[in-house]
């Protein structure tokens, strides 16, 4: 059996879902006014400290790890999907550090110990959002994308017992 301390990944959150313009259509109602809904949140990558592991093999040859993007939103007011996480299994004793800044962002010690490594992005606004009283019928919605982009470098520390 290989044994690996050391590995370098890369880890991508998944984006906010987009928010919609959309109008409320009823049958007697000629002008129904804004139901745009907003976006769903994009996944976060997390990972779990497992007791049962003992090597970093794992991360030998997969290198990149992605969660699920958020879904579009709907119309009549519906948000859209949350993006599911991303949770990624280490063994206890794992050290975590940003590769480019060389800062630690945890230590996995105790089992089922969790870190989230790379947060979800926000799901957009649907036009809904912009109602007010000087704009009764908004035709704009936004999207806020902003995923997290990590590149992690993590370390398996051996405790011997005395």
């Amino acid at each position: 059996m290989q044994f690996i301390d050391q590995a370098e990944i890369e880890v991508v959150a998944g984006n906010g879902g987009d928010g919609i313009v959309a109008f409320r259509r009823e049958k007697y109602v000629p002008a129904g006014g804004p139901a745009g809904g907003n976006g769903g949140r994009g996944g976060s990558v997390i990972l779990n400290a497992i007791e049962h592991l003992q090597t970093l093999l794992d991360f030998k040859y997969a290198h990149c790890f992605r969660a699920e993007n958020g879904g579009r939103g709907g119309p009549n007011n519906r948000t859209g999907k949350n993006g599911s996480d991303r949770i990624i299994e280490v063994p206890c004793g794992t050290v975590v550090y940003n590769a480019d800044t060389g800062e630690m962002l945890g230590d996995l010690v105790q089992p089922r110990q969790m870190l989230c490594v790379a947060k979800g992005g926000k799901g957009g606004l649907g036009n809904r959002h912009f109602l007010s009283n000087h704009n009764r019928a908004p035709e704009q919605w936004a999207y806020l994308k902003s995923s997290n982009v990590c590149r992690c470098s993590i370390a398996f520390k051996i405790t011997l017992p005395p």
